[in-house]
């Protein structure tokens, strides 16, 4: 759900894992990336219910994928890829007191979409790859493209000292691209079986299509 800046493959034949998984999923990115809710937020566009409507869809999101994450802790597929430093639910939660006040619990509720997407995470715990295909897309689209959709919130709402924006201040990881590098690396010492490699790189793109579903439900919603 948030627009990246990353440069598209090359049209070499990729030769690491962490490239064919950049590779099989760009056109499934640029989707999202280009969809016309995700357009509007950048360009400034977007009454600012909808940006707090997909803050609370992210909310849904992300309480299944750190749920899940924690049961998997000390599987060796996905324990590299889990560190707290990561976690969104803590920051989501404040950007949604300061949007929606007190009580904010009692007025967000999982659109359609979201709870089919809340599902197949929860169905994750029983497939280590497949949940970090999910991992995968998630958080490195938020750590990257993520601080675009930040800046342009902060200035078409006026969010000053970090508040309702919280979820995209990732500065406790320290340097993003060298987080990204690890990550990447992380992704290339992964010894799966082909079988298991192929799932991965499918359920990343199936990943984006969930959320893709996610934004066009928002779009019909909430877009001007």
């Amino acid at each position: 759900m948030s627009a990246t800046a990353a440069a598209p493959p090359t049209r070499q034949s990729p030769s690491s894992f962490s490239e064919r998984l950049k590779s099989a999923t760009w056109g499934d990115h640029e989707a999202a990336e280009q969809h016309g809710f995700t357009q509007a937020l950048i360009e400034g566009d977007l009454p600012l219910d909808g940006y707090t409507a997909m803050v609370a869809q992210h909310y849904f999101a992300y309480l299944a994928l750190e749920e899940v994450g924690r049961a998997l802790s000390g599987h060796p597929v996905t324990a590299p890829f889990l560190q707290p430093e990561l976690e969104r639910v803590p920051a989501l939660e404040q950007d949604l007191a300061h949007l929606l006040g007190d009580g904010w619990q009692d007025l967000v509720r999982p659109s359609a979409p979201t709870r089919t997407y809340v599902a197949r995470l929860h169905q994750m715990a029983d497939h280590p790859a497949g949940f970090v295909a999910h991992h995968y897309t998630r958080y490195l689209g938020d750590v990257s493209g993520g601080q675009f959709i930040s800046r342009a919130a902060r200035r078409t709402y006026g969010l000053t000292d970090g508040a309702g924006v919280r979820f995209y201040d990732f500065r406790a990881l320290g340097s993003l691209p060298k987080f990204r590098a690890r990550y990447r690396e992380s992704l290339d010492a992964l010894e799966l079986p082909e079988a298991e490699e192929h799932f991965l790189l499918r359920e990343a793109r199936l990943a984006y299509q969930l959320n893709t579903e996610v934004l066009a439900d928002l779009g019909r919603v909430c877009t001007p």
